[in-house]
């Protein structure tokens, strides 16, 4: 990790300490998603398989995943079991307490108000990859059953075997998912927005993905499938704040666990304190010794950061330029600090809210804005998986007291017929 003094950078030099790794977006891949979308629309279920032996490198007949398929899944080990419905209560608990509720506003004759209905089609995609993403699908899963969606497609690639992971299959079931596809990368993004024989049409999709599927869902978006996608997406990533009081142990774990996400994941350190960097290091080196996944790791770190600041104030100001998927703050009293947060994908606060139990199972959405989205985007949740319509009602009194200022509004737009629609009733009281 490159260490940098951030009082001793210039505007430049600081801009460049907290860009991102560069979004893979060439004109090969946008042509090739545009042929894949282009196929699946034509040929259908037949575009998929070909496309799925092609990728995946298995031949799958039968897209839909099948009962027996299902009744394999139900034997997953009780322990992950337990884990999954236990995160899926917390998951549900957060997101039934975030459901925006209808209400509506009386005065003087005028009655205003918003009501909120589920999207009735949405699309789930679980990308594949070295790791079964169980937790992704319990995020976007739960959120669209609290919602109300009727129907929720789920589609993920297959392995080798032409088989989905054991503990996906499980949740689906036990939440109560019926559509469920072997099919993965812009093709299952592509049959989700125009559908096949299979797979059904939908309103709008979620989920991540790599380079192709995060393309093939801004063509579909800018497409006339009419189809809506949850936000943008870029690797993962996570800012840390800490000072003399922090564990150096504690700290080094949240970044490495952020690190093993892909190779393109970033990490930035930021704190006041030069003796803690030098701990820190240490910690991370000592750690990544028997993980697993340290390859990738590795990767991470290269293009990560270490920022000293003069005092934590300014700790918070790097924060907010950097806009942070996942902020950790190692403080005490960390809660006290919330004020001074403007930009941030989802905050943990305290040595012992590790960004781990977001990841998984304290409630909260962890599909959040990357790449610094947050500045202007929220994190999933409830209300992302409905539609929120307001309503209003005038009597007749009402309707001349508003009706001079619609009228010439209405004046200066030239629209005559908006103007009558207020006179004619004005006339009719008369």
């Amino acid at each position: 990790m490159q260490v940098l003094y951030w009082n001793k950078l210039t505007d430049i030099e600081k801009s460049n300490s907290l860009k991102r790794c560069k979004l893979i977006n060439n004109e090969e891949i946008v042509a090739n998603v545009k042929q894949i979308i282009g196929n699946v629309r034509k040929y259908g279920d037949r575009a998929l398989q070909e496309y799925t032996e092609r990728f995946d490198k298995v031949l799958i007949t039968n897209l839909h995943v099948t009962k027996s398929e299902i009744d394999e899944a139900l034997r997953l080990e009780d322990k992950y079991k337990n884990a999954i419905i236990s995160a899926i209560d917390n998951i549900r608990a957060y997101h039934t307490k975030t459901k925006p509720n209808q209400f509506s506003f009386e005065n003087d004759g005028i009655n205003l108000g918003k009501m909120y209905r589920p999207i009735d089609k949405v699309g789930l995609y679980i990308p594949g990859g070295s790791a079964p993403l169980v937790s992704t699908l319990l995020m976007l899963a739960v959120p669209a059953i609290v919602a109300g969606c009727k129907t929720k497609v789920l589609l993920t690639p297959p392995n080798r075997y032409g088989q989905i992971d054991r503990a996906i299959l499980f949740a689906a079931h036990y939440l109560g998912i019926e559509h469920i596809y072997k099919v993965g990368g812009a093709q299952a993004i592509a049959a989700m927005a125009f559908g096949t024989e299979t797979i059904p049409k939908v309103h709008k999709i979620f989920g991540p993905g790599n380079c192709y599927v995060t393309e093939a869902k801004i063509q579909v978006l800018n497409s006339d499938a009419l189809v809506a996608i949850d936000m943008p997406a870029g690797p993962s990533e996570v800012l840390v704040i800490a000072d003399c009081n922090s564990n150096s142990n504690f700290i080094a774990s949240d970044l490495l666990a952020q690190a093993e996400h892909d190779p393109a994941a970033q990490v930035i350190f930021v704190t006041n304190d030069v003796n803690l960097v030098d701990k820190v290091l240490d910690d991370i080196k000592e750690q990544l010794y028997d993980l697993s996944r340290k390859d990738i790791i590795q990767s991470a770190l290269e293009h990560s950061k270490i920022l000293i600041v003069d005092n934590i104030n300014q700790a918070f100001e790097v924060s907010n330029l950097y806009a942070p998927e996942h902020l950790i703050i190692h403080l005490d009293n960390a809660i006290d600090y919330l004020d001074l947060i403007d930009n941030a994908g989802s905050v943990f606060l305290g040595r012992y809210t590790p960004e781990s139990v977001g990841d998984y199972a304290s409630g909260p959405n962890h599909v959040l804005p990357t790449y610094g989205y947050a500045h202007m985007y929220s994190g999933l949740d409830t209300i992302h998986f409905m539609k929120a319509i307001s309503f209003q009602s005038f009597t007749a009194d009402a309707l001349k007291r508003i009706s001079t200022t619609v009228g010439n509004l209405a004046i200066l737009e030239n629209l005559d017929a908006h103007r009558r629609a207020v006179s004619i009733r004005l006339k009719n009281l008369k």
